[in-house]
């Protein structure tokens, strides 16, 4: 199983959405391992952010996540960064398709709710800046009904 890391920025922590975006994951069938909320230091945000460094948005990106709380969720899954990624919805609000997470609550480029790991390698430096490891091993009891085990999970 496929493991990412989701943020739920600010804006989405003072919407009161947290409990409706957790949903649509787990509704989804994504089972999750790690839930955090925290106000992060600028120092784990820049770490996080480390690719934009060089980029005009980089110190307002930092500021808006150091703003306030964040959520972070660690998720797994088959395909779950490609499954995450499609639920979020497209970058832009505006532009997201409806039914994505983007789509029905957002309106913003900047203030677009969440964020969500973009590949494999970067969902694994991401977990570690966010968890450092400490996700949780459990079961699904309905593991059987979310995938047909014998051809999905073989």
């Amino acid at each position: 199983m496929e493991r990412t890391l989701v943020l739920l920025k600010p804006d989405a922590v003072q919407r009161g959405l947290v409990g409706a975006i957790v949903s649509r994951f787990e509704n989804k069938g994504l089972k999750l391992v790690g839930l955090r909320m925290e106000v992060f230091g600028r120092d784990v945000l820049e770490r996080h952010y480390a690719a934009h460094a060089q980029r005009p948005f980089f110190n307002n990106l930092v500021e808006f996540m150091g703003s306030g709380p964040v959520v972070a969720i660690a998720l797994a899954g088959k395909d779950a960064i490609a499954v995450t990624r499609g639920l979020m919805g497209a970058t832009n609000a505006r532009e997201a398709a409806p039914g994505t997470i983007r789509g029905d609550y957002g309106m913003s480029f900047s203030n677009n709710l969440v964020h969500g790991s973009d590949s494999a390698e970067a969902a694994a430096t991401e977990l570690e800046i966010f968890f450092g490891g400490q996700t949780i091993e459990w079961e699904r009891s309905d593991l059987e009904w979310r995938y047909s085990v014998k051809e999905e999970l073989a």
